[in-house]
């Protein structure tokens, strides 16, 4: 596959720009079009003045609305914001939400957090809300004629992740590719899960616990698994679940085509 283009910014978690990969018909999707990242509550001027440059023209937020109400996003001068929330529940921790019994439960059994998140994908998948979000995000991107289209959650890799996987599929990318550049959210965080680990580590967290939180800080092949397996056992093929549980119709698949393929 061809390198994922990762954006210069310092004050914003795994930024990439989807442009470069192969999609229909050997058509290259186009650059400073679709824009993954994880949260932007603490983007720096810098930053900010980067991406308006970089031709922004709408943000959509994945998180719920506890997350987006404890961190909100920076309005950025002439930039549409969304919010299209994959949950309406807070399952970040934190934000108010109680985590003791989760907490507790990490540090006893070091596969917790795997099973969790194995969990949560399957849920994403099968969500009504999800779906309905999901279907909006694609309507937006689709509408889109000009300008950048950048969608978030809190570190980029989940939520955006499993987005990700949609959009470039309808847009012709191969599955492995797709897989590849899901799991290329691990490199991009390694120093993040390097400094909360030696944040635990100093708080006196045993190895089981700090085990699961390097899991919650990841991405695997089997969460991407867990998630083709959902669809495929419970909804026909994952072009069955674009069309039927997403709605998102052969018509609104070929505008994204038109709109994000090079010529």
């Amino acid at each position: 596959m061809s390198q994922p283009v990762v954006l210069p910014l310092k004050s914003v978690r795994n930024p990439r720009d989807l442009g470069g990969y192969t999609g229909f018909n050997g058509r290259k999707i186009k650059a400073h079009r679709l824009l993954r990242s994880g949260n932007i509550s603490q983007i720096t001027a810098a930053d900010q003045q980067f991406l308006l440059d970089y031709g922004l023209t709408k943000i959509i937020d994945l998180r719920s609305p506890a997350e987006c109400k404890a961190n909100q996003d920076r309005d950025l001068p002439g930039v549409t914001h969304y919010e299209f929330p994959l949950s309406v529940e807070d399952n970040t921790g934190g934000h108010g939400l109680d985590m003791s019994k989760e907490f507790a439960k990490y540090r006893r059994d070091q596969y917790a957090g795997f099973d969790m998140m194995c969990r949560r994908y399957r849920e994403h998948i099968s969500n009504k809300q999800a779906q309905r979000s999901i279907h909006q995000i694609v309507s937006v991107v689709a509408e889109t004629a000009d300008g950048a289209v950048l969608y978030h959650c809190s570190e980029g890799k989940d939520r955006t992740g499993l987005v990700t996987v949609v959009l470039l599929y309808i847009l012709g990318v191969d599955l492995e590719v797709i897989r590849q550049d899901y799991l290329y959210s691990n490199y991009l965080l390694n120093n993040y899960r390097h400094v909360r680990d030696e944040k635990f580590k100093a708080a006196g967290e045993n190895d089981k616990f700090r085990a699961n939180m390097r899991i919650l800080g990841s991405v695997a092949n089997a969460f991407f698994d867990t998630s083709l397996i959902t669809i495929n056992d419970n909804f026909g093929g994952i072009d069955s679940y674009i069309s039927n549980q997403l709605d998102i119709n052969a018509e609104m698949q070929e505008m994204m085509r038109e709109k994000y393929l090079e010529d």
